[in-house]
């Protein structure tokens, strides 16, 4: 199989030697440093050197941000980046089959190295154009050696952070010589440079024998895990010690009270998925946020997928905001008494920051802006018709921002986005590479694009 063209984006340009924010209205995430109506953010080689009033910024590139909000970068902590070219072609799914049926039943078998490349990039940038600084990309197409080669080197070329955890495809024939040896090959060839923007994972199911060569690797454990049909499991893995703060779960839905409290002692790491459970009725469709919080967890959120909806955290925040708040009033409303405090916006802006980095085990390097910490930040402009004027700024990240509005992305130091144009993106190489990529895997799989399409059919013989 013909390479990926690495060459639709510039090559990333250095890390600054030192930049200073100057004037932004500054929600740190972090209680020590607080947060401040007008405050300077220095760094200085990648990391946080200072925040506070009136920073020197002797040979630093300043930006003016009087007129915005500094906010941690966002964390994504469960993506299917691979997916990026299929965008909204299922909108009206119902089910977890339906998104299936247009995901591994269809299109995934017919994933070229390449394909998988323009997915990981295009989801990449859409990430970064959206506020999104870090993914655990849970690449479940591992087809071949190639394939995952590919992923990797797109999440590199874009300069996001990220966690690739590899898997093994759900559908179709694969190179099932290479799982899970591939793990081994990839840590050799990518992951020697302990200051890599990306890491690695293994993404596996509750299958202890696969566990036990990612801990021989030292790299987190992903897991699809929907608690009510595979909660019985718990206790045994649990017992065998198999269970531990290297096991990343997804969804955790349905999940029982003892099935939360063998998680919380293990220091299982849980994300939850507030559009894609209610979405796809996975379980009950009731995500697992105010579940995790009783009982002593704090969640990251992740978006899982673009295949029926939009790509950003701001949509995320919003859907487990008001789905808490919504299912809180209709208890109240039947008499029970017993009911949780409402969410409220601060909350649900540490799940998609330093609760999501925790659950990418990067809490020590970003997730609040905080001076030694890696500079991953955001910056949103406040003059914006939908933004202004600004009585509240949490209220206002969480309510009303969008990626509009979106100014400046820094990762690790490395400007990303600037002016509110993500850097270094030829947008007429990238466009053909996608459209090549989608006629590819049209073809192949038999369908044929409905642009008004009100649901996605199975495809014959797939």
């Amino acid at each position: 199989m013909p390479a990926p063209d690495r060459q639709l984006l510039q090559p990333l340009a250095s890390v600054s030697h030192k930049i200073l924010i100057r004037g932004a209205t500054v929600i740190s995430m972090d209680g020590n440093v607080g947060n401040l109506p007008k405050g300077d953010i220095l760094i200085a080689d990648g990391v946080i050197a200072a925040i506070g009033l009136r920073l020197d910024a002797d040979g630093a590139e300043v930006i003016d941000a009087a007129d915005m909000i500094a906010i941690p970068g966002m964390v994504d902590t469960h993506r299917h980046s691979w997916e990026g070219q299929l965008r909204r072609i299922n909108p009206n799914a119902e089910s977890l089959e339906h998104y299936c049926n247009a995901t591994h039943f269809s299109f995934a078998k017919y994933y070229r190295p390449q394909d998988i490349y323009v997915g990981n990039l295009l989801t990449a940038l859409g990430c970064i154009d959206a506020g999104i600084t870090t993914v655990i990309d849970n690449s479940h197409n591992s087809r071949t050696a190639a394939h995952s080669d590919a992923a990797v080197e797109a999440l590199l070329d874009t300069g996001i952070r990220a966690v690739h955890a590899a898997g093994a495809p759900v559908a179709g024939d694969w190179d099932t010589a290479h799982w899970p040896g591939n793990l081994a090959r990839l840590q050799a060839k990518y992951f020697n440079d302990p200051d890599s923007l990306v890491t690695l994972a293994m993404m596996a199911q509750l299958e202890p024998d696969q566990w036990t060569v990612a801990r021989e690797l030292g790299i987190p454990i992903v897991t699809e895990f929907f608690g009510g049909g595979m909660a019985a499991e718990l206790e045994g893995l649990h017992e065998q010690g198999m269970l531990g703060s290297d096991n990343i779960f997804n969804h955790c839905t349905c999940l029982p009270e003892s099935g939360w409290n063998i998680l919380r002692e293990a220091g299982v790491r849980v994300n939850v998925c507030p559009r894609s459970d209610a979405h796809y009725g996975i379980e009950d469709g009731v995500n697992a946020w105010q579940k995790a919080f009783e009982h002593g967890i704090r969640p990251g959120l992740s978006v899982d997928n673009e295949t029926s909806y939009s790509g950003d955290m701001f949509m995320e925040m919003r859907v487990a905001f008001y789905l808490q708040r919504a299912m809180d009033h209709t208890r109240r409303h039947h008499g029970q008494h017993h009911v949780a405090a409402p969410s409220d916006a601060f909350r649900l802006l540490e799940a998609a920051t330093i609760d999501g980095a925790a659950v990418a085990g990067l809490e020590q390097r970003i997730g609040s802006l905080s001076p030694g910490k890696q500079a991953d930040l955001v910056l949103i402009r406040t003059g914006d018709l939908n933004i202004y004027p600004v009585n509240n700024a949490i209220g206002t990240v969480v309510h009303a921002a969008e990626r509009s509005n979106i100014d400046t992305v820094i990762i690790g130091g490395r400007l990303r986005k600037r002016g509110g144009v993500v850097l270094g993106v030829d947008q007429a190489k990238l466009r053909a590479a996608i459209d090549e990529s989608c006629m590819h895997l049209f073809s192949a799989a038999g369908y044929k694009p409905d642009l008004f399409e009100a649901s996605f059919a199975p495809i014959h013989g797939s």
